[in-house]
């Protein structure tokens, strides 16, 4: 199918700032959020902002293109005709969100043909918004944007995150036992479309995480991927939610065949 990518670009991208404006507003009236409902465990927070937000989004992206389709983090999915579907995390990093903690996105990204095309992740708290397109690069803010050179394991930064569940941050810790040795440092940041954009900019040199759903990563890992990142699974397959790599090319082999061999797109059997 043809699409416009310019315009599906623009509609995310006004419709990210315009959601991440309402969420901002709504954060900082009040000292702490209250609580919803919870979503896998009471860990897993999901905050009224959170569906306040997506019903903006979903209602912007629906009065321009009423017949595409539209997977959600609260709503979960509607159908359409068109051809393209809108993958929207309305607050990817709730949890920060809750507590105050600057690092919370909002994310769009567009599919043609189940293809992800356009990508847009907006933090609210600090302004910034970056954006892709297939084949056209990746920028923040309007600047291009570049992987870092990163050749070497034992001086790279790399981000990573948790389940909610707590048989898997056991599983995820043993792994980060093994890991911390042999890299620069450990970041963990809590929005997992942040951390991609930060592979893409430079600030990490690589990022990996389990468990995963599409609306966390459709996002950012254009955006890394656009910027020069390896986005890959483990053991021969894509990056999806048994493990999500994405890395500067320089130590993405090492990387992915430590990350195997201890077993980080596996539970606690």
């Amino acid at each position: 199918m043809t699409v416009d990518p310019a315009a599906l670009l623009a509609l995310a991208e006004s419709t990210a700032r315009e959601a991440g404006a309402m969420v901002h507003r709504r954060r900082e009236a009040v000292e702490r959020m209250d609580v919803a409902a919870t979503k896998s465990t009471p860990t897993d927070v999901v905050t009224e902002s959170d569906t306040a937000a997506e019903t903006l989004i979903r209602e912007r992206l629906l009065a321009a293109r009423p017949d595409d389709g539209i997977l959600g983090e609260e709503d979960g999915h509607t159908a359409g005709s068109s051809g393209v579907d809108w993958v929207v995390d309305p607050i990817d990093g709730t949890v920060n969100y809750l507590y105050g903690m600057p690092q919370y996105a909002v994310s769009i990204a567009a599919r043609a043909d189940g293809v992800v095309v356009v990508g847009v992740v907006h933090n609210p708290a600090s302004g910034e918004t970056w954006t892709a397109v297939r084949g056209g690069g990746a920028h923040l803010d309007g600047r291009a944007i570049r992987v870092t050179s990163c050749d070497r394991l034992d001086l790279a930064m790399v981000g990573t995150g948790f389940g909610y569940d707590a048989d898997r941050r056991a599983r995820q810790a043993a792994v980060l036992l093994d890991l911390v040795p042999v890299v620069r440092d450990i970041r963990r940041a809590g929005a997992a479309s942040l951390d991609l954009c930060w592979v893409a900019t430079g600030r990490l040199d690589a990022y990996y995480e389990r468990g995963l759903k599409a609306w966390d990563m459709a996002a950012g890992a254009l955006v890394a991927e656009e910027a020069g990142a390896v986005v890959t699974g483990l053991r021969g397959t894509e990056a999806g939610e048994d493990l999500m790599l994405a890395c500067t090319p320089g130590v993405v082999d090492e990387l992915r065949a430590l990350l195997e061999r201890l077993g980080a797109d596996r539970d606690l059997s």
